[in-house]
């Protein structure tokens, strides 16, 4: 499951990528409204983004944020792991956040982990081609979708 501090991440970067290269910077206030994230929850994730180089900030009355990267270079799989968040669903076939199920006798010989390290396949090839551009591109089509 995706951690609610991943899913922040990436509806703010989403909600940045609706405004590259505007040249105006997003105010935390607008984005925490806009995609209804707590400020304080907020202004962390975005000092975190910052510190891995998806967003710059600019102080002052003028301030805020965008993005540090065209929203074609920005992939999920990447936001995931920078917000802390496992993609794996076990965390025995965790890449970064690994340990052993306590239940578990011999990890090697278990069908379920066969199972979900196959799905921690699929799901990072599919989070690692997919970038805020795309999410913005199916946003549009689905929008589309259901108000015609």
């Amino acid at each position: 499951m995706l951690s609610k501090k991943s899913k922040y991440a990436i509806k703010a970067l989403v909600s940045l990528a609706k405004h590259y290269g505007k040249g105006v910077p997003l105010k935390i206030s607008t984005i925490s409204e806009e995609e209804k994230i707590p400020r304080k929850f907020l202004e962390a994730i975005l000092v975190e983004l910052r510190n891995n180089g998806l967003v710059h900030s600019k102080m002052g009355a003028s301030g805020g944020y965008s993005l540090a990267k065209h929203p074609e270079e920005i992939v999920l799989s990447h936001v995931i792991r920078i917000s802390g968040g496992p993609i794996a669903m076990l965390p025995c076939v965790s890449l970064n956040f690994y340990e052993s199920c306590e239940e578990c006798v011999n990890e090697e010989i278990c069908g379920l982990r066969d199972v979900i390290l196959e799905v921690r396949e699929a799901t990072i090839k599919i989070l690692s081609k997919t970038s805020l551009a795309d999410l913005l591109r199916r946003e549009d089509v689905l929008k589309a979708k259901f108000t015609s």
